[in-house]
């Protein structure tokens, strides 16, 4: 009887909620400042750097709000009939890890990808060392958004947007290589922002160390990537060999156990 009461609650709930009678949507919308402060720092980065710039990061969040809620009204039903401080408890935290499953995923796939990110970087130097020869640092960075990997171009908008604000100092540029925490980003974006300060006659050797720098970073990420394959190659090759050393091993001892028999 018990379960037949549950159903029938999760019903009517889903009904009117269906219906228009309640709406989480309107609630989550209605008291959207207050559920806001739960939305994490990086959120809005890790969207944009999975979906792209078209994603809405609010739109996903109230979702993540809306998921979170309806568990909480489902294990509120089914213990309702033995609801105390510890079941309600419960059924919070259980819709807060829902809440945060999400923002677990997306984050998770944002550092899978970091090293494909990594390997962007010395790419988009390239196309960006080729603009510098002729514009200045800041034009380059602007005429290089359209042609640089998504994943690079909020941070890049935001190096420029302060930059053109009046910030000649080096705290765009370390921004920009905190948001992209890949290796050598530090170190390559003090070189641009010493290359953007540099006369017009020291130019061209600021540059030239410049592209060995970035041919540097080519090499290593061919290396690692030729490194990588090897290894997949050879863990794939053991996984073989272990398999037919199992297969063996089980013939074997079906084989003695056949002459046992015998």
């Amino acid at each position: 009887m018990y379960f037949e009461i549950v159903a029938i609650a999760l019903i009517i709930f889903f009904l009117l909620n269906f219906t228009g009678r309640i709406s989480i949507n309107r609630f989550v919308s209605d008291n959207e400042v207050y559920f806001k402060k739960l939305k994490e720092n990086d959120w809005d980065f890790y969207v944009k750097a999975k979906y792209g710039d078209t994603a809405n990061a609010d739109f996903l969040f109230n979702k993540r709000i809306k998921n979170g809620l309806i568990v909480i009204v489902v294990m509120l039903c089914f213990f309702i009939s033995n609801l105390t401080y510890i079941t309600v408890l419960f059924s919070l935290l259980a819709g807060y890890l829902v809440f945060k499953l999400d923002y677990t995923n997306i984050k998770g796939y944002y550092k899978r990808h970091l090293h494909d990110i990594d390997a962007m970087l010395p790419h988009y130097l390239k196309s960006l060392e080729i603009l510098i020869q002729h514009y200045t640092v800041p034009v380059a960075l602007g005429k290089s958004i359209n042609d640089a990997p998504g994943i690079f171009k909020e941070g890049l908008q935001q190096l420029i947007n302060e930059v053109n604000a009046g910030d000649s100092s080096i705290n765009p540029y370390m921004t920009f290589a905190k948001t992209y925490p890949v290796r050598d980003s530090m170190r390559m974006m003090r070189l641009l922002y010493r290359l953007s300060l540099g006369r017009q006659e020291h130019k061209q050797e600021q540059l030239l160390a410049f592209s060995r720098t970035i041919s540097n970073l080519q090499q290593k990420a061919r290396e690692l990537k030729y490194k990588e394959r090897l290894e997949k190659m050879e863990k794939k090759t053991m996984q073989m060999l272990i398999a037919t050393g199992v297969g063996v091993m089980i013939l074997l001892i079906f084989a003695l156990l056949m002459m046992m028999n015998l």
